[in-house]
């Protein structure tokens, strides 16, 4: 399994996961994060920029979490099989280990 995270600052969670271009993408095996890399995408290729029907460097990863996005992109990600996931927490990892366990405060 594969999780992105928007991380504008590479540090937190970040809101704006339209205009975002810097995500950290974690590699999940049997509920544990075993790799993690940072993707840098130019902005032409932010979602807000790129065409849905195109391929994206993002629609391999099936689950994506942001400090907001509007239901424009969760429909988007919806028809590429990408749960988006809008969330109060702000540290990345913290916030995959309780997705994972179940536990990650969702907003509506």
């Amino acid at each position: 399994m594969k999780i992105a995270v928007t991380s504008q600052n590479r540090k937190t969670i970040t809101d704006h996961a339209g205009k975002c271009r810097k995500f950290w993408v974690f590699d999940v095996d049997e509920n544990k994060i075993v790799g993690k890399t940072l993707i840098e995408l130019p902005k032409e290729q932010s979602f807000h920029e790129s065409s849905p029907q195109q391929p994206h460097p993002l629609d391999e990863v099936d689950v994506l979490i942001t400090a907001g996005m509007g239901q424009g992109l969760i429909r988007r990600l919806a028809q590429k099989g990408i749960k988006g996931l809008v969330t109060t927490e702000t540290d990345p990892e913290t916030a995959i280990i309780k997705y994972l366990n179940g536990s990650l405060e969702i907003r509506q």
